[in-house]
């Protein structure tokens, strides 16, 4: 058994500890050095720069060619030989196709001997009616047989107008086994064969299209057309115009090197989808351009004057509403709703929110916040020709090797 003393002093230790606890604490916390706090956020800002912003379109469109002539036979044959090469340019009157013209050779030789005998005919009645006038005027043969002479004469003569019309016909028809191209451009590739018997009712053999210039179809809404022509001196066009410029960005995203114009506008809006329909000959020197490509068309129709307008960066989009941060001139943010509507380059233009001169974040918006203090600094947009910087690779990091225990 512990003697009292003992007792009393373990109870005094029990009381006095905590308290001794306390007052160490107390020293320690005196002792960490204050933090001091966080300065103003920077931000880089950028004026409300007021600009005429030409706005430009883009529709989907479709090449052509300016003519497309479209092959058929006129007569019905064998195919007998090819004479072209698919794909590539012909001349006007260019051997396309022949057919087997025997048959149309036989049937010349046909009419030109009915002609021949046609013209015989006609000789024999000519000398009839000659020899029988004087002979009717003297009363040696009857009236009755000189009007048979002149009518067989008329008749002779009907015979040999129907024969070189038989004999033109045959002409013809064997010109027709030789079928040429009536304009010069490209050719496409063949649709029959050699041997096949092709007839008018045999459908296309082949088109051939003048593709330099170049035919682009596209469509303009009612809007965008009733804008463009209110400002013909921006968009070129109204009476007499030839319309704007137009570039065509092709498939594989690159612009194609020449421009083209617009050369036609439709004379009605279509009323199902109240658009309009245009189209436009861009020069084609290289044939690079073929019918059957689809475009996009980008043009300037109009222009808006002394526009509001801020970086893209400086806008920030919430479930479809926008909004900028606003410095102002004590250094503090105001979050204000924009309305905007076209986007030009890398900006925005604005309609409603904004005065010219104010100063938007663009760099650091998210972490701008309404009433805060910032300092403001200005924003340099980095140039075209500047390369991005190249990222830096990321090295995977190895986990510590555990210590292994023996």
């Amino acid at each position: 058994m512990k003697p009292l003393s003992v007792h009393l002093l373990q109870r005094q230790m029990f009381i006095w500890l905590p308290t001794l606890a306390g007052l160490l604490v107390g020293v320690c916390s005196g002792c960490k050095p204050k933090i001091p706090p966080p300065g103003p956020t920077e931000v880089l800002v950028a004026p409300v720069a007021v600009k005429d912003v030409p706005i430009c379109r883009e529709w989907v469109g479709t090449t052509d060619g300016i003519t497309n002539a479209t092959i058929r036979a006129q007569v019905t044959g064998y195919l007998f030989s090819q004479n072209y090469e698919e794909g590539r340019i012909v001349k006007k009157d260019d051997l396309l196709f022949r057919l087997d013209p025997r048959t149309f050779e036989a049937a010349l030789d046909q009419a030109k001997g009915n002609l021949a005998q046609a013209e015989a005919q006609l000789g024999k009645t000519e000398l009839d009616v000659k020899r029988y006038t004087p002979l009717a005027k003297e009363q040696a043969i009857s009236q009755q047989e000189l009007d048979d002479a002149i009518q067989s004469n008329l008749a002779a003569k009907a015979q040999v107008q129907a024969g070189k019309a038989a004999v033109e016909q045959a002409q013809l028809s064997l010109n027709f086994t030789r079928i040429t191209s009536p304009i010069p451009g490209i050719v496409g590739i063949s649709k029959v064969g050699i041997g096949d018997l092709i007839s008018p009712s045999s459908g296309e053999l082949t088109t051939v299209s003048i593709v330099d210039p170049i035919r682009v179809h596209f469509f303009l809404s009612e809007q965008e057309y009733l804008r463009a022509v209110k400002q013909p001196k921006v968009s070129g066009w109204g009476k007499g115009g030839l319309g704007p410029e137009l570039a065509l960005l092709l498939a594989d995203g690159s612009t194609y090197p020449h421009k083209g114009r617009i050369n036609a506008v439709d004379r009605q809006v279509d009323d199902k989808t109240g658009t309009i329909h245009l189209t436009a000959h861009v020069p084609n020197p290289d044939l690079m351009l073929r019918p059957g490509l689809f475009v996009r068309v980008k043009a300037l129709i109009f222009t808006v004057p002394n526009a509001l307008v801020v970086p893209q960066r400086a806008v920030n989009e919430l479930q479809g509403k926008y909004q900028v941060a606003v410095v102002g001139a004590d250094g503090k943010v105001s979050i204000r709703p924009v309305k905007v509507s076209e986007r030009f380059g890398s900006d925005w233009m604005v309609e409603e929110g904004l005065k010219a001169g104010e100063l938007v974040v663009v760099e650091g918006v998210q972490k701008a916040r309404d009433g805060m203090t910032v300092v403001a600094k200005p924003f340099v947009a980095p140039s075209a020709s500047q390369p991005a910087p190249e990222p830096k690779p990321t090295v995977p990091s190895t986990p510590a090797s555990k210590p292994q225990h023996k």
